[in-house]
């Protein structure tokens, strides 16, 4: 059974994503965009729009155009909508990198989506020249100044007008964030203008957002969620977002309270700490009328603990990567509100669920794969095909690799997953990774692993590996710590005789999992 959104629909409109994006910035003038939290340091809207119009002159004074990628490895900053909007609008791709992310990391990220320029902060500019050299970018940008690198700052003094751009927002990619999909190694997920324009009308289709809500600005601008529903969407809005580049409780807690924020998007390890830590008591909260819950399960426990401890909504959403990224989201009103749902499609969404080995519909009530269809979905996987069509079918239906039901009144529930990503804090963590780095190590022969529960983190890798030689558990978690961003390291390890494996030597992770499960 084909479930459809209960929202209107909404028309896209069949403009570029910076056009759309900030189309009334001009009209917001002297409001505060984007602000820096920890210094107060403010942008407005056209002071914004005015700074995008610069950056798209530096760029295009240095022969960067449409189809060109730019690298941003940042964190959350008012310039990154700078940075990222300067170059969406001459055409150009913005690949968005996790700042935690190794040099090796990160120049398989650099080379895989022919990144021209990188843009960064000094204190990562070692990592990110290590990468650039290996990667083959022409130029490594930095905010501020440090030797061997160039000041962003004179990419915004051409004193030039960026020239005209003829889009295809159907085809022409805008972004190319990076994910694991359902398997393997990362990679670039093609989002093009109409899906990015579209995915943020769905969602403003779904949530009354307007220019006088203050977004509190923690979820990382590199993580589609944080990209679309937070930057993007808040910018389209004309809300003012402050900014913090990196997560700390009572840091986003005296920002919540000193700038009255009324709009949280958030992941479940930072709701469990609004509804458990006893240094919440120290601050008002009381602005905040909303908080949702992204990138990783949220129980409806949680949810009702940390809704009653702040006297607000907490409510959750749905979506990948691959879909822009949201494809389903709880009402604002809390009287529509299911506790553990992930709430009906958006508007102009279709969703399935089937019996994943068929592919047979499925009827309400009963566990299956969810399919998604509608205009957010990908253009598909960066230079894999194969990938591509094992997860977009002939007929559009993109399959989510998620377990759910769906019930009769259209709402969603996820139990389970098909796909082997870990997600740890709502950032994915993709199993083969950690198991060829594992594998790299001379005193390991055969490795495995899995995501285990954590009540903090959600998940966390636990690595089984068969030893050749003599080396100890903690050996096993630093040599992996060195050689990853951290949300990626071994948290947990155990050492086994062997690995399961199929015939076709695939590992058999549902075996570990099954036995994880039983140990605990």
């Amino acid at each position: 059974m084909v479930v459809v959104s209960p929202y209107p629909a909404v028309d896209i409109p069949e403009v570029p994503l910076t056009a759309f994006v900030l189309e009334r910035a001009i009209e917001f003038g002297d409001k505060p965009a984007l602000i820096d939290g920890p210094s107060g340091r403010t942008i407005t809207y056209e002071g914004l729009a005015g700074r995008v119009r610069a950056l798209a002159a530096g760029l295009t004074a240095r022969g960067f155009g449409k189809g060109d990628c730019f690298a941003i490895y940042l964190p959350n900053l008012p310039e990154y909508a700078i940075a990222f909007h300067g170059v969406a609008s001459v055409g150009g791709i913005v690949t968005t990198v996790n700042p935690l992310y190794t040099a090796d990391e990160l120049a398989f990220q650099l080379e895989d989506s022919k990144a021209r320029f990188l843009l960064t902060l000094p204190q990562f500019l070692d990592n990110a020249k290590d990468a650039a050299g290996k990667a083959g970018v022409e130029e490594v940008f930095v905010l501020g100044e440090a030797e061997g690198a160039t000041s962003f700052m004179e990419l915004l003094s051409a004193g030039l007008d960026a020239p005209a751009v003829d889009f295809d927002v159907h085809d022409d990619l805008a972004v190319l964030p990076y994910s694991s999909g359902t398997t393997g190694f990362p990679k670039g997920v093609m989002l093009t203008h109409h899906n990015l324009v579209g995915n943020i009308e769905q969602f403003l289709g779904a949530h009354a957002v307007d220019s006088s809500d203050i977004f509190i600005g923690l979820l990382p601008f590199f993580h589609i969620y944080g990209m679309t529903v937070l930057m993007n969407g808040g910018l389209r809005s004309g809300a003012t977002i402050v900014t913090i580049p990196r997560f700390d409780l009572e840091q986003f807690l005296e920002l919540s309270q000193k700038y009255s924020t009324t709009r949280a998007y958030l992941v479940p390890p930072v709701i469990l700490a609004l509804a458990k830590h006893p240094v919440v008591d120290n601050y008002d909260l009381s602005s905040i009328k909303l908080i949702m819950s992204g990138a990783a399960p949220l129980s409806g426990e949680l949810a009702a603990a940390a809704s009653e401890r702040l006297g607000c909504h907490v409510m959750q959403g749905y979506g990948l990567t691959e879909t822009s990224p949201v494809t389903h989201v709880v009402p604002d009103d809390p009287a529509k509100d299911k506790p553990g749902s992930i709430g009906p499609p958006i508007p102009n969404t279709e969703c399935l669920v089937v019996e994943p080995t068929s592919g047979e519909e499925l009827s309400p009530g009963e566990l299956g794969e969810v399919w998604i269809r509608g205009p957010q979905v990908m253009k598909g996987y960066l230079n894999n095909d194969a990938a591509t069509s094992t997860t977009i079918d002939s007929e559009g239906w993109l399959h989510s690799g998620d377990i759910g039901r769906v019930d009769s009144d259209g709402y969603f529930f996820l139990v389970d997953r098909l796909k082997e990503l870990i997600k740890y804090k709502g950032m994915q963590v993709a199993p083969a990774e950690l198991e060829a780095l594992l594998l790299s190590h001379p005193q390991i022969s055969d490795a495995a692993v899995i995501g285990v529960v954590d009540e903090e983190a959600g998940e966390v890798p636990k690595a089984f590996v068969v030893l050749a030689g003599e080396l100890g558990e903690d050996d096993v978690k630093t040599y992996v710590a060195e050689r990853v961003a951290p949300h990626k390291r071994v948290r947990v390890v155990e050492v086994v005789e062997s690995i399961p494996k199929s015939a076709s030597g695939k590992i058999l992770r549902r075996v570990l999992k099954d036995k994880e499960a039983t140990t605990r």
